[in-house]
Parts: structure tokens; sequence; C-alpha cells
């Protein structure tokens, strides 16, 4: 990927994870495919590059994402929070309130972004 469009794909959110809103420096943003490539044809490799199918990850949020597409993310996420409370130190953490553990909302960090751009979707 050339250096236009990785600068491209870092300015989408200002400098934020798509996912988790986290800021990145543009030397550690990982370029995530939304729709994996995988998922593609292999005539259809060109569409899976276009910049609106790239979003800037963090390499937390690219590696658990892995090549799943976002509804499968979201599905992950979703269920994190269970899945964390299994754990035994994460018990004794939230026993002794060191940690508090929630479900997510469910709204990745670049959803929000469209809908503060667009306040007639928050009304919605």
């Amino acid at each position: 990927m050339n250096k236009a469009k990785r600068l491209k794909v870092y300015e989408r959110y200002n400098g934020h994870c798509a996912y988790c809103g986290k800021k990145i420096d543009y030397k550690d943003m990982q370029v995530d495919h939304i729709q994996p490539k995988h998922s593609y044809r292999t005539f259809e490799k060109d569409i899976a590059d276009h910049i609106n199918n790239l979003n800037p990850s963090c390499r937390r949020c690219n590696h658990y994402k892995r090549g799943a597409d976002i509804k499968a993310f979201r599905r992950l996420l979703l269920t994190l929070h269970q899945r964390v409370r299994k754990q035994y130190i994460n018990k004794v953490a939230e026993d002794y309130g060191i940690i508090t553990v929630k479900p997510w909302d469910g709204l990745f960090y670049f959803e929000k972004a469209k809908l503060h751009d667009n306040p007639e979707l928050l009304e919605a």
C-alpha cells in the first residue's frame, strides 16, 4: 500500500482506531480490511483494497478481529464480558472492586463518529 493511501486511512477517524477509538500514532496504525480480503473472489481483490473497505486499527483490535467481518467481530465483543467473568483472576478482581466488567454497548468508534457527525441520526 502506498504512503498516500495509508495516510488517507489514518486520517479517516483523526488518528483513532476505528473500532475501540483509542488514539494511535501513524507509525503504530495497522490497516484493517473491514470486509476481510479472503471473502472476495480472486478477480475482486482490487475491491477489497478500496479505501472504503479499509479502516485504521490499533494492533490489539486488528489482532482480535483477525479475519472476521464486522458482524462476527461485533458478536465476539458482545459476549466478551461473559468470557472475562469466567476467569478466576477476574472474579477475584471484581470481588475486590479492582475491575468492573460490564457489557459493551455494541457500537464501534467509527459508528459513534458517524452518529456524532450526523446529529439527525442520533434522534432516529
